[in-house]
C-alpha cells in the first residue's frame, strides 16, 4: 500500500457469502428511444444518468422518497434480432424469462393497472402467487416484465416453497383483471396451502 501498512486480507469463508440481493439489472435493447418511453412514461422509472462512452442509460424506482444510484440500466444494441410477435412465459428466444418490478403496495399497483391498461399496454398474464400478486406485460424488445406487489411475510413467511408453489391464475381482461381478493391463503410449516 502506498503508505508502507500490508492490507488486512480475510480469511476465506467455508461457503460463498450470501448477497443482500440484486443490485440492479442491465439488459440490452434495439432501440433507445423506444425502450426510454417504455420504462419511464409506461412503468414510470426515472432517468438518473446516461454514460457519455456509450448509448447507455440509468433509470431508478423510487426508494422511500429517494432515488437509488439505478435499477436497471439499457445498452442500445440495433444488431438485437426482433421481438417475438407473441410474448409467453416460456420458450421465448431471449435471456432473459422476465423482470420482476415492485409497486410499494396494492393501492400503488392497483393504479399503475390501470394506468397501463389505459396506455394500451397488453395484459399478457395475471396470476396471484403465494408471495405476490403479479401482472405480466412485454416490453418492446421482447423481455417479459412482471409488475407485483408483495404479500405481507406472514403470508409466506413460513414455508417458501409452499408460496412458490401456488399460483392462481386471474382474468386478463375487462374488470375481471384488476380483480385483487386480498384473502390471501395461508402457507403454515409444511403446508402446501
Amino acid at each position: 500500500m502506498a503508505d508502507g501498512t500490508t492490507p488486512l486480507v480475510p480469511a476465506a469463508p467455508t461457503e460463498a457469502v450470501t448477497p443482500g440481493g440484486i443490485n440492479h439489472l442491465v439488459i440490452n435493447v434495439r432501440n433507445m428511444e423506444e425502450s426510454h418511453r417504455f420504462w419511464t412514461e409506461i412503468l414510470g422509472f426515472k432517468q438518473v444518468g446516461q454514460s457519455s462512452r456509450r448509448p447507455m442509460r440509468f433509470y431508478s424506482g423510487d426508494h422511500n422518497g429517494s432515488m437509488n444510484h439505478h435499477d436497471i440500466a439499457l445498452v442500445e444494441n440495433p444488431e438485437l434480432p426482433a421481438p417475438p410477435k407473441d410474448w409467453q412465459m416460456f420458450g421465448m428466444p431471449v435471456a432473459i424469462n422476465h423482470i420482476a418490478i415492485t409497486m410499494p403496495n396494492r393501492e400503488a399497483w392497483l393504479k399503475q393497472l390501470a394506468w397501463l391498461r389505459a396506455n394500451g399496454v397488453k395484459f399478457q398474464r395475471r396470476v396471484n402467487h403465494g408471495m405476490t400478486h403479479s401482472l405480466y406485460i412485454s416490453d418492446p424488445n421482447g423481455y417479459g416484465v412482471e409488475v407485483l406487489y408483495e404479500l405481507p411475510r406472514e403470508v409466506w413467511g413460513d414455508n417458501i416453497q409452499g408460496a412458490l408453489d401456488y399460483a392462481e391464475p386471474v382474468a386478463t381482461e375487462g374488470d375481471a383483471a384488476f380483480a385483487d381478493d386480498t384473502e390471501y391463503p395461508r402457507f403454515g410449516k409444511g403446508e402446501g396451502r
